[in-house]
């Protein structure tokens, strides 16, 4: 009985590994310019988000709705 447990723990191991191992490939490098959104406060106003290429100058209510979301 031993045995078998032993094993079945081994085989619920090697699927978790293998589950998180595709979980992994997904995930992209974390390196200077992957970034998702940059703020510019000075000289000017201008959130930038990367992703969906929006500019938005009017960086106080972006702020102000990051804010609220908290």
């Amino acid at each position: 009985m031993a045995i078998l447990k032993s094993r079945l723990h081994e085989l619920e191991e090697r699927k978790q590994e293998e589950k998180m191992a595709v979980l992994n490939k997904e995930k992209k490098e974390i390196a200077w310019g992957s970034q998702i959104r940059s703020y510019t406060l000075h000289p000017y106003k201008l959130v930038k988000d990367h992703r969906t290429k929006l500019e938005e100058h009017n960086a106080e209510s972006v702020l102000t709705e990051s804010l609220m979301r908290l």
